[in-house]
């Protein structure tokens, strides 16, 4: 994938061989691909290895290896791996990439290729596959068509729309009613906001402090962040720091005093609040009610 200023800017230019019907790619850690970017295609995303944020329209959740998502054109998306200083990581994502075009004209001819269309409008919001059967069936499909070429890759992958359109087992994830600004001046701006508070989430971290990293006023900060990315500057930190403390919770035994400290409170109180209000339950109710959960 390049961009190409022939083919709105805006946009990142899935470049794909006039030969194939559908693009394939793989890419490990550090990647020119991982940033906060949409596209016109369809995008298939698997995670091979590496556990992180990912964010989908205006959602905001933790991935770990087998997180499988179908996101529809011009969703943005991001997955960010929690990586030490230096580390790389030879693979981490399998992405498919594919036209709305070529399963709407599909099914001019194919009237059986119309069973993929509910799938195709649920992906709007971007849809999370949640089942250990379904996803261990598509990473399989994902290797196959890594390995094959021609007709042989467009029946792997028909095969996995198939799977990924007769499951259940699935959720939506961004809201219905976010509206997210796509064009690049305001995708770059949120990337580097974005990444500031990344990385410092997990401490005290006031809007001064970021607003004076962005070079601009408080009131001008909060303003285009809430319009650019859906939520108000509070609330993305909050949400960040309540799905770290899931993860944390659903995956290890740390108690819920040094998790609360961990993920950026400085008291116990507000950390129950918050977290209520985020999970509807308390912290020690989430625990007990979903171990090793997918978060």
């Amino acid at each position: 994938m390049q961009s190409d200023p022939q083919h709105q800017p805006d946009y990142e230019w899935v470049e794909k061989p006039a030969c194939e019907s559908i693009h394939y790619i793989q890419h490990g850690v550090p990647s020119t691909l991982i940033r906060w970017h949409h596209h016109r295609e369809f995008e298939l995303h698997l995670v091979r290895s590496t556990c992180g944020k990912v964010f989908v329209g205006d959602y905001i959740g933790n991935f770990r290896p087998g997180n499988l998502v179908l996101v529809a054109p011009d969703l943005p998306h991001n997955w960010i791996s929690d990586l030490a200083d230096g580390e790389t990581v030879p693979l981490r994502d399998q992405v498919i990439h594919f036209p709305a075009m070529l399963l709407s004209d599909a099914q001019a001819l194919f009237p059986e290729m119309r069973a993929l269309a509910p799938l195709l409008e649920r992906a709007k919001r971007g849809l999370e596959f949640i089942h250990p059967d379904t996803l261990a069936q598509a990473a399989e499909l994902f290797d196959a068509i890594a390995q094959a070429r021609g007709l042989e890759r467009l029946v792997r992958f028909l095969a996995l729309l198939q799977l990924l359109s007769s499951t259940e087992h699935y959720r939506t994830l961004s809201s219905a009613w976010h509206q997210p600004l796509t064009d690049s001046k305001n995708l770059d701006w949120l990337n580097r906001a974005a990444d500031y508070i990344l990385q410092h989430y997990q401490r005290e971290l006031p809007l001064d402090e970021v607003a004076l990293y962005m070079q601009t006023s408080q009131t001008q900060f909060s303003k285009r962040f809430k319009r650019v990315s859906g939520h108000k500057f509070v609330d993305f930190v909050n949400m960040l720091r309540i799905n770290r403390a899931s993860e944390m919770l659903a995956y290890s035994g740390t108690p819920i005093t040094e998790i609360c400290f961990a993920v950026g409170y400085n008291n116990i109180a507000n950390f129950n609040r918050r977290f209520l209000e985020f999970r509807e339950m308390t912290p020690s109710e989430y625990r007990k009610s979903v171990p090793q959960r997918l978060l």
